[in-house]
């Protein structure tokens, strides 16, 4: 225990001074810091004025909290995770970058929590649940649909069964995330693709409501023609006179999601192509994937479909699950939080919806109770979400990037090797 520190807080440490794990989940942590006793000891980042932009952000929350308290930059990872002041560890680095931290936070004997995705590769996924077995104690991770109401609500309504047997499931998600391409996440190697970081959520989406294993995962799609590269076009949005309808921070989905401007000058003053956030789409170099319709069938003889892509417009119907039983179903709308129930065979219909002032925060409300999962998993208390999730939704994404590349052969994803 930190004896700088009151009692009853808990001592955290972010590694990763990114959007994720600094402007979502790490300013959530701050400004609840008087109801969870989160305390944000420092901050560590291979870029070091990254990292110093976080922490002065983050200062400046606990001073408008009232919050007499301080967050430091680690210069290091190894007293990022060792320092006895730091109970919680948070991994919110780039994908490819996971395993390390997580392996070293368990190895010290911190609580950890993992952002989402597990990994890149199936390699480092199973070194991180041999670690976690290994220690004996849970990892808790950041599927973010775990911790929205509307999304647990639906998942609840088909496990008991609101519309009988839940036979078929379909995730439509078009979200026009070409940041994706803007972002370090356009370098498959680093981030697994969209596939990996969006579709990521969506696999564990489906394996949580189907609740069995998939036998095999099938996909069409790849990438499309709207983002072909232009070696003549400015390499960032920065630099750039072109009109555009995705220029970085303008687009109607960054304003939407908060992103409107630039978190700190750390991402202007970067010149190496994974540390900006405003590369052009149309920057020769990327190798993601940017559609794909993915079906999956399931032990039980459940079925189950994605939709995905990360373009076309911004609108408010951009996410929704659908989820047909052998007596009714039920339909959610992520954006407006209702869901919309068919039982009984058609004779009682009603829509759901949720008054909830933490609409309006990050991902739906759904940092803010992450952070309150993670003060009870501190306590003890067992994680919605974590490892053997993880490893389950990276198989999908491999199984379906694999079948891609098969022109839609059905992978079965449990027979995926650590090295494809």
């Amino acid at each position: 225990m930190d004896l700088g520190r009151p009692q009853n807080t808990v001592g955290v440490s972010i590694i990763g001074a990114g959007e994720r794990g600094v402007y979502f989940v790490g300013t959530r942590m701050a400004e609840i810091a008087a109801e969870t006793g989160f305390r944000i000891v420092g901050v560590y980042d291979t870029l070091p004025d990254r990292a110093q932009f976080a922490a002065e952000h983050l200062n400046a929350i606990y001073a408008d909290r009232r919050i007499d308290h301080r967050v430091r930059v680690f210069d290091v990872l190894d007293d990022a995770v060792g320092s006895a002041s730091v109970e919680l560890v948070l991994v919110t680095t780039h994908t490819d970058a996971h395993r390390k931290p997580v392996e070293a936070a368990i190895a010290a004997g911190k609580r950890v929590y993992l952002d989402k995705p597990i990994s890149v590769t199936l390699d480092d996924a199973l070194a991180i649940k041999a670690a976690e077995t290994q220690s004996g104690a849970p990892v808790m991770m950041g599927f973010t649909r775990r911790y929205e109401r509307p999304w647990i609500e639906a998942a609840r309504l088909a496990h008991e069964g609101a519309i009988g047997d839940p036979q078929m499931i379909l995730l439509r998600s078009v979200i026009p995330y070409t940041r994706y391409l803007q972002l370090w996440h356009r370098d498959n190697a680093r981030s697994g693709g969209a596939l990996n970081d969006k579709g990521s959520h969506h696999f564990d989406v489906l394996n949580w409501i189907a609740g069995a294993p998939a036998l095999s995962v099938s996909a069409v799609g790849g990438r499309s023609g709207i983002f072909k590269p232009d070696p003549d076009a400015p390499e960032r949005c920065s630099e750039c006179e072109r009109e555009c309808p995705y220029r970085r921070h303008e687009t109607l989905v960054d304003r939407f999601e908060g992103v409107g401007q630039v978190a700190n000058p750390s991402w202007t003053r970067a010149r190496r192509v994974e540390h900006r956030n405003d590369n052009c789409v149309y920057l020769p170099g990327s190798d993601i994937d940017d559609h794909a319709v993915i079906s999956v069938r399931y032990a039980n003889g459940m079925t189950a479909c994605l939709f995905f892509a990360i373009f076309g417009p911004w609108a408010e119907d951009q996410e929704t699950l659908e989820i047909v039983g052998s007596s009714g179903r039920l339909r959610m709308e992520r954006h407006s939080g209702e869901i919309d129930l068919v039982a009984d065979y058609g004779h009682r219909r009603e829509t759901i919806g949720f008054k909830d002032p933490e609409r309006g925060s990050t991902h739906f409300g759904a940092d803010l109770q992450l952070v309150r999962t993670l003060r009870r998993f501190y306590a003890g208390e067992a994680p919605p979400v974590g490892v053997a999730e993880g490893v389950a939704s990276l198989r999908m994404v491999l199984a379906a990037q694999k079948s891609l590349r098969r022109h839609g052969q059905p992978i079965d994803p449990e027979t995926l090797e650590a090295a494809l």
